[in-house]
């Protein structure tokens, strides 16, 4: 039989100038810390909690998210909310260590430095994720799916996989690249990776000398940033404006240049031709190697995409794509074209890395290209996110920016009305992404980035009307940055 829920003795303040939300996230957190509430032991829902303390739903979904982002709260599907096994009191300070500065308390052991929810948690606490890099994966053809799954479960194990991949899906993507992306390239110029990060991090194992300079965006992707410092470069932002990357800013001495050109990300820019021309231009006269993300290059509104970079000079450029958006983040499957005496010297570094693709879910991929069942799924997904792209135009349409491409949009704001619009939003259910993550230092462009994929087209359209309201109230009447 399952035991009750902890009754724990909380009191909230309603005369204090601290937030209902931080005082109730202080109070488990002391319960917890003080053994009143023990590892393992269920909390009431939110709905109970927020009846007894007499307080909106709202306040305890706020205080319970802080918690899960912190540690101190495990979720056990269809069962409720947990104390962690592994919450603990904090760890005192020594005897005469410092006080820390300002007279503010140490942080709680274990808590994290920028505290962020997981999807899996933000679904359990009921909340619409519109952050971005999600795609929205319930809606693939589950015939071809398992189809794929039992064709590539009756193969034979490799005892020893080639590093570049299965001839047959280099083959296929090969293939798929040239029909989708105007790229001519036989299997001996594709390496199938695990994504867009272990192709970017193969790259630069390979390609990056330990204090090399390596241009990245800013603002950009900040897990490109991460894998090349991670790999012993020195990472130079590079500003970029509406259209993508600014050419004419680009230090000399770069060795490598990180680019997303078929929708920056996050701005949203398409990289119009003369600007490409000029940075193939600038590559070749300093010896610097062009890693082309082509990141949502495959969902396009307006126009039929630009021909991949890639094209323009294969011996300048490694071009970097995945099917994480296309088809599932669980799949990992990506790929990497290069001239091949690169793509030979990075399938080297692989080898020696002992990194590799599984081989099934290469097989599956491959017979999902040769039958065609991945054209038509994108032919319906691309209906489907063009339906909830319409969503965020007609609700935000005179804000948004970069809305011409891909699974997400830009909202700017004044820089003083981001954090009470991301917090109001919150505070109503929904989770949104600032630009502080796509920079490198403090923000240059200041607002929202917002995920549309994996939002069910119900749940979006109230996100929407929460955020026009909250930008409403904290952006001066509605209106956000100028552009």
């Amino acid at each position: 039989m399952s035991r009750p829920p902890a009754d724990p003795p909380l009191r909230l303040d309603r005369s204090s100038a601290v937030p209902l939300t931080v005082q109730l996230s202080d109070a488990l957190r002391g319960a917890m810390s003080e053994g009143l509430l023990r590892p393992g032991e269920r909390l009431p829902s939110s709905r109970s909690l927020a009846a007894q303390l007499g307080v909106s739903r709202t306040v305890v979904t706020e205080a319970f998210q802080q918690l899960y982002a912190e540690g101190w709260l495990d979720g056990r599907h269809g069962s409720g909310t947990y104390v962690a096994e592994h919450a603990s009191p904090p760890v005192p300070p020594s005897p005469g260590a410092p006080a820390p500065p300002g007279g503010q308390p140490p942080p709680a052991a274990g808590r994290a430095p920028e505290p962020r929810l997981s999807r899996a948690e933000a679904r359990r606490l009921g909340m619409v994720d519109l952050r971005p890099g999600a795609p929205w994966v319930r809606s693939h053809d589950g015939a071809a799916w398992r189809r794929a799954w039992r064709h590539a479960a009756s193969l034979p194990l490799d005892d020893d996989p080639d590093p570049r991949g299965l001839p047959r899906l280099r083959e296929a993507l090969a293939e798929h690249l040239r029909r989708t992306r105007g790229v001519r390239v036989g299997p001996r110029n594709v390496l199938v990776t695990r994504g867009t990060g272990n192709g970017l991090d193969l790259l630069a194992a390979t390609v990056l000398a330990r204090g090399g300079r390596a241009g990245v965006e800013e603002p950009g992707y900040q897990r490109a940033r991460d894998i090349l410092e991670s790999r012993g470069a020195e990472v130079v932002p590079c500003r970029v404006d509406r259209d993508g990357i600014v050419v004419d800013d680009l230090p000399a001495d770069l060795s490598v240049v990180y680019t997303t050109p078929a929708h920056q990300y996050p701005l949203g820019g398409r990289l119009p031709v003369p600007r490409r021309e000029r940075l193939l231009a600038w590559a070749r006269s300093r010896g610097a190697l062009v890693v082309e993300d082509d990141y949502d290059a495959e969902f396009r509104y307006d126009v039929a995409p630009l021909p991949a970079l890639y094209g323009l000079d294969p011996g300048r450029v490694v071009l970097l794509g995945t099917l994480s958006k296309t088809l599932s983040p669980d799949l990992g499957i990506g790929w990497l074209v290069a001239d091949a005496a690169l793509l030979e010297r990075v399938a080297g570094t692989r080898d020696r890395l002992s990194d590799r693709t599984g081989v099934q879910a290469q097989a599956a991929t491959a017979l999902l290209l040769e039958r065609g069942d991945l054209d038509r799924h994108l032919r319906r997904m691309r209906l489907e996110y063009a339906r909830r792209r319409r969503t965020l135009i007609d609700h935000l349409g005179p804000y948004l920016t970069g809305d011409t491409a891909g699974l997400h949009v830009m909202l700017p704001l004044p820089a003083d009305a981001v954090a009470g619009v991301v917090a109001e939003s919150a505070e109503q259910g929904v989770l949104v992404e600032d630009t502080s993550r796509a920079s490198h230092g403090e923000p240059t462009v200041h607002g929202l980035i917002l995920g549309y994929g994996a939002a069910h087209p119900a749940d979006l359209r109230r996100a929407c009307r929460v955020l026009a309201g909250a930008v409403g109230r904290r952006a001066g009447g509605g209106g956000p940055a100028a552009r």
